[in-house]
């Protein structure tokens, strides 16, 4: 079976509710944050699979079309192989956040879905988030939970890092550490 990290979008690997952008609605809204690039490059290297799990509730509530959140995520997968890193799957959740279905966070579905279809065990596996609804789902799904940013956030996750490179190096020196 494979290990996957699980990341949510905004606030891990892109910048939201900065000087520069407050939402991500076009892709020229979508700045990777500093270090992104290298740290998912660290974590293919390291044989996780990387997938995205993100609410995107602005399609829902008609702040942007389905179709230009696709090209967004393809803004995201570009600005990425500028570092050779990828992305191995994105699953989004466009419902309005008071429709209650099952896939937005802190629903797990949406990790449910990608570890079923990408063999995933949950048990050697990642959920990376900048929110209490990221460590809710990943506390749900089974998997290790992983807080970064640097916004005071009150969640109970299993680490917490200022940012997904800090994540990155450690899961590489924990990992180091276990093949000596």
């Amino acid at each position: 079976m494979n290990k996957a990290i699980f990341l949510d979008r905004d606030g891990v690997i892109n910048e939201v509710l900065s000087k520069r952008v407050k939402f991500v609605n076009r892709p020229e809204d979508f700045h990777l944050l500093d270090g992104v690039g290298e740290a998912i490059h660290i974590l293919n290297q390291l044989d996780y699979k990387v997938f995205v799990v993100t609410n995107q509730g602005g399609v829902g509530l008609g702040y942007m079309k389905e179709s230009t959140l696709l090209k967004v995520h393809e803004k995201m997968l570009e600005d990425l192989a500028t570092y050779d890193a990828k992305i191995d799957d994105i699953l989004f959740c466009p419902h309005r956040p008071d429709e209650g279905c099952v896939c937005r966070k802190p629903e797990p579905e949406m990790l449910f879905q990608l570890a079923k279809k990408h063999d995933v065990d949950l048990s050697k596996s990642y959920m990376v988030g900048d929110r209490q609804p990221d460590i809710e789902a990943g506390n749900k799904a089974g998997v290790k939970t992983v807080l970064v940013g640097n916004r005071k956030e009150k969640a109970a996750a299993d680490y917490v890092f200022s940012n997904l490179l800090a994540f990155s190096h450690w899961l590489k020196s924990e990992i180091d550490m276990t093949t000596q």
